[in-house]
Parts: C-alpha cells; structure tokens; sequence
C-alpha cells in the first residue's frame, strides 16, 4: 500500500450517511499517514444511519479544496440527498475536480457529482438505483467492485469497501491526475 504521510483527506459527509463507507475508508487513509478531516453543512457532531457519531471539523462554508490531496464521499441514501442540496458542498467537489484531485465515491455518495457536473465522459460504478442519473450526468456506469477513471474511485455497497479502500489509498498515493477533471 501507498504510504500518505503529509496527506490530508475530505471527507465529505452529513447525518445519515453510510456508517462503514465513512469509517472503513478513514481507517484505510489514516493508517497510512494521511490526516482525515471530516466536513459537513452543518457544524457538531453528524450520526450515521447506523448510529456511528462522528465530529465535524469544518463546514461546507468554510471548507476550500486547496487545502486537501484527495476527496471521500460517502453514501447513504439521506445523506446522498442531502449533500446535492448543499451548494457550498457542489462548489467543492467541483473544484476537487478542477484541481485534479482523487476522490473516491462509493454508494449514493456519487449523488453529488452530478450536481457538480464532473461527469462527462467518466466512467464509474455506484448504488445501482443512481444509474440512470449518473448515465444522464454524462457518464458510463458500469455494474463492478470497484472502477478507477483518472483518479475518480468508485464502489457499489459496502461489500465493496476493501477493493475500494485499497484503490483509494493507491489514488491518493499517486496524486493529482490530468484526467481528474470537471
């Protein structure tokens, strides 16, 4: 595995979300050196949808992407929803994508990528209901465990999360991808 000391990763969350496609991928970064900074529309504490409680470091309005190397997007039906909603959170996974960055997206949390308009002629997998949204994004979904397209990551369902984690700290580890883009 890639070690990501000096990295600093987003997750992107609120209440509602998917308990293990936030912790597993958080423990996959944080055990190789990266900083996880959790950020969310509204400040505290967010609740899973299982009960895992997590503490929000940032908002949405305060959060820039500038100041992290990679994006996670958990899913979560609610959660999911609820991001696409937040223009702040829109704004900034748009401009993850405008600076090249990995983001790894699993379950629902790809939601909100088509509201960020990012896309276009990416090809990614989800939570099998969002198919049709993300193929009218502009996208090519496809039904597999994990895909990678130019440092976009993405997985199905929590039956997922090792093949994803693992591909996720290989992005990170890689960097900024050209074909990272909005």
């Amino acid at each position: 595995m890639a070690q990501l000391t000096n990295k600093t990763v987003a997750f992107l969350a609120t209440n509602g979300f998917e308990d293990s496609e936030l912790t597993a991928p958080w423990e996959a970064v944080t055990s190789q050196g990266a900083k996880a900074v959790l950020i969310s529309p509204e400040s505290g504490a967010i609740t899973g949808k299982n009960g895992h409680e997590q503490q929000v470091d940032l908002t949405t309005a305060e959060a820039t992407p500038d100041q992290y190397h990679a994006l996670v997007l958990p899913g979560g039906v609610v959660n999911g929803d609820k991001l696409r909603m937040d223009d702040a959170a829109v704004a900034f996974v748009r401009e993850v994508f405008n600076q090249h960055k990995p983001v790894g997206v699993i379950c629902h949390g790809g939601w909100i990528l088509t509201d960020a308009e990012v896309l276009q002629g990416r090809t990614l997998t989800s939570y099998p209901s969002l198919k049709t949204d993300l193929k009218n994004a502009g996208a090519t979904w496809v039904d597999e465990e994990v895909v990678v397209d130019a440092g976009l990551v993405s997985s199905r369902v929590p039956d997922d999360l090792p093949a994803f984690c693992d591909k996720l700290v290989e992005e990170i580890g890689e960097g900024e991808h050209e074909g990272q883009t909005a």
